[in-house]
């Protein structure tokens, strides 16, 4: 209508839960690197991840991996027991454990942590500290330091669409007394193993997965590191050129 006063309404400001920690955006001029190759990462002769990972070099500053893997995602594993009631458990991300010393009981926290781009690159890293913040925070940086490579396709029988949704082999790898085994998997089949476990391969890059675990399974710590190895031993088997492109083989980002 005409002589209407238009009234601006302010937006409404978000505001962020407390005890809530905001993730802050790398800064790579505040970054003061200590090693050669973090020196290069900086300065620009180094610009993608796999130049480091295909040469086999060492990474000792997660800050590369912040560079470099600017969309990592991290998550935080069930690995341990916190008091329930009426005696029963309750899973938690911190696994407890004590010292007995004689001026009394010295307790330690310990996490594990699992961080990926969803694309081709996962990580896992175990932190200990006396407290559980710098227990996660140890195991985060542990988890870009070992951040690897792994290998997609299309490798199941039933499917053949030769895009990067599931692994090309089926593959076996062993921790302590678990064993896993992952199985090439057609689409709409989804991620067919345990909880913890699809953590890992969601930020793996994987869709699609059969699995089968044999062991102490229930020591979640040994099972999501069986499952780590048998990715990164994926990533050094041999493959033929010829499956290549027959099952859409990628490496790293597809």
């Amino acid at each position: 209508m005409p002589g209407d006063i238009e009234i601006e309404v302010p937006k409404k400001i978000e505001e962020v839960p407390i005890g809530v920690k905001v993730a802050k955006e790398f800064d790579k001029v505040s970054w003061q690197p200590k090693t050669e190759l973090g020196r290069k990462v900086k300065n620009g002769e180094i610009t993608n991840i796999d130049q480091i990972l295909d040469r086999g070099l060492k990474i000792l500053e997660p800050e590369i991996v912040d560079c470099l893997i600017p969309n990592l995602e991290s998550d935080l594993i069930m690995v341990g027991q916190s008091k329930g009631k009426f005696g029963g458990g309750k899973r938690s991300i911190w696994r407890q454990t004590q010292k007995k010393t004689a001026e009394g009981n010295k307790p330690s926290f310990s996490s594990l942590v699992v961080i990926g781009n969803k694309n081709g690159y996962v990580g896992m890293g175990i932190g200990k500290a006396r407290e559980t913040m710098p227990a996660r925070e140890k195991a985060l940086k542990k988890a870009k330091l070992n951040i690897i490579k792994i290998r997609r396709g299309c490798g199941s029988w039933e499917c053949g669409c030769a895009t990067p949704h599931t692994i090309p082999l089926k593959i076996e790898a062993r921790c302590g007394s678990v064993r896993i085994k992952l199985i090439p998997a057609p689409k709409g089949a989804n991620l067919s193993a345990e909880k913890e476990v699809s953590k890992l391969l969601t930020l793996a890059g994987i869709k699609d997965i059969y699995s089968k675990g044999s062991g102490q399974t229930r020591t979640k710590l040994n099972f999501i590191t069986a499952c780590f190895n048998a990715l990164k031993k994926l990533s050094g088997m041999k493959i033929k050129q010829e499956y290549y492109k027959k099952a859409g083989v990628t490496e790293g980002s597809s």
